[in-house]
């Protein structure tokens, strides 16, 4: 009874996740002796060529026959991108890479193009607390590839820098991922991070005031007059006696 129950969900299964369950509950049903080892390897190959077939391109439905392979998902495809221009690519990765919107002891764990990608994800969360653009925006205002992004988006997650929000919607296209900056430290980097570090710097130079304006310091009269804060004892220049 068992075996039969399992050959009639084998054959009503839609998916290959439904099918990687049932052929698990096959070999838990044949240890725990409720299942014969025949019966067994015939459901396990009886899956397998239902994965096979699942797999397959299926064909048009309709009254004639039809051989063209149909897509496999019901929204139209993505829309390739055109072939960037490499140096002004080139140009936004280096900017945003040493806009330096990570900690230098985080940046040194990231490759220039990774780093480029986190300083666009990390200045969308100055301005919104967060960053929902897509990968593929990610990716052009950083000047890198979309594998770039997630494999910076990977290695931040590993370090616990960020938390990934996945929002999946049943029968339609899923909205993008939100990336939301986790670490203190990160987050404390931000909050402080002067807004004049993105733009070119000239050499520093601190000023100074006159010493005439400070309070110890009382202007000097080249001509000898008297001074009101002069000290006793002093005589002026040229004066005899």
């Amino acid at each position: 009874m068992f075996a039969v129950e399992l050959h009639t969900a084998v054959e009503a299964a839609r998916s290959d996740a439904r099918l990687i369950e049932l052929s698990q509950t096959v070999w838990r049903g044949h240890a725990a002796g409720v299942l014969a080892e025949a019966d067994a390897q015939t459901i396990s190959e009886f899956i397998h060529a239902r994965r096979i077939a699942l797999r397959k391109p299926q064909t048009v439905l309709g009254g004639r026959s039809d051989n063209s392979p149909r897509r496999s998902s019901i929204f139209p495809p993505k829309r390739l991108q055109q072939r960037p221009d490499r140096a002004r690519a080139r140009a936004r990765q280096r900017h945003h890479a040493r806009a330096r919107w990570l900690p230098d002891h985080l940046a040194d764990q990231f490759t220039d193009g990774e780093l480029a990608a986190l300083a666009v994800i990390a200045e969308e969360h100055a301005v919104r607390g967060a960053c929902d653009l897509p990968m593929a925006k990610i990716a052009a205002l950083a000047g890198v590839s979309e594998g770039t992004v997630r494999n910076g988006l990977r290695a931040a997650q590993v370090l616990a820098l960020i938390a990934v929000e996945h929002r999946p919607r049943r029968g339609q296209p899923h909205l993008t991922n939100v990336v939301r900056i986790v670490s203190p430290a990160w987050r404390a980097w931000i909050a402080r991070r002067p807004a004049s570090w993105h733009r070119p710097r000239g050499g520093g130079c601190k000023g100074f005031e006159p010493m005439q304006k400070t309070k110890n310091n009382p202007l000097y009269l080249p001509d000898g007059g008297d001074q009101p804060n002069r000290r006793k004892g002093c005589r002026k220049k040229g004066s005899s006696g």
